[in-house]
């Protein structure tokens, strides 16, 4: 049996994903499937989006949150009738409260295979030592 650190922010930051979810701050549509992990220096998104462009994914991040949107336009095909619909399309949003600060400046994305995977380097405290005159 494996035994891991309760960390009640972590239970906080996903009941708040839920709430948002629920009350619609993410936009309807579909939501692609993510994983984010933190390893010693960063956090880690990835974000599967088969069929999308590069151009197709937004990413912003302001005031200690990361913004995911994008949109996946529906088939083109044309047919009387579908018989079975699985695949998300249009819009999607997804929103992730970062437990700390973050260099900005430093994010990369990058879109391979239809995953996507988002590296935030976390923001090294600054140490200085003062000289006393």
């Amino acid at each position: 049996m494996a035994f891991t650190r309760w960390d009640p922010l972590q239970d906080l930051l996903t009941l708040h994903e839920r709430i948002n979810r629920l009350s619609g701050m993410d936009a309807p549509g579909w939501m692609p499937a993510v994983d984010l992990y933190e390893t010693a220096d960063r956090f880690v998104i990835t974000a599967e989006l088969p069929g999308l462009a590069r151009d197709d994914v937004q990413i912003h991040v302001q005031e200690g949150k990361l913004f995911l949107r994008g949109h996946r336009p529906a088939g083109t095909a044309t047919c009387e009738q579908y018989h079975r619909v699985e695949r998300g399309h249009g819009q999607f949003s997804r929103t992730f409260a970062l437990p700390q600060a973050v260099d900005v400046d430093a994010i990369d994305a990058d879109l391979r295979d239809g995953i996507l995977t988002i590296s935030i380097p976390k923001q090294t405290p600054s140490e200085r030592h003062i000289d006393v005159q």
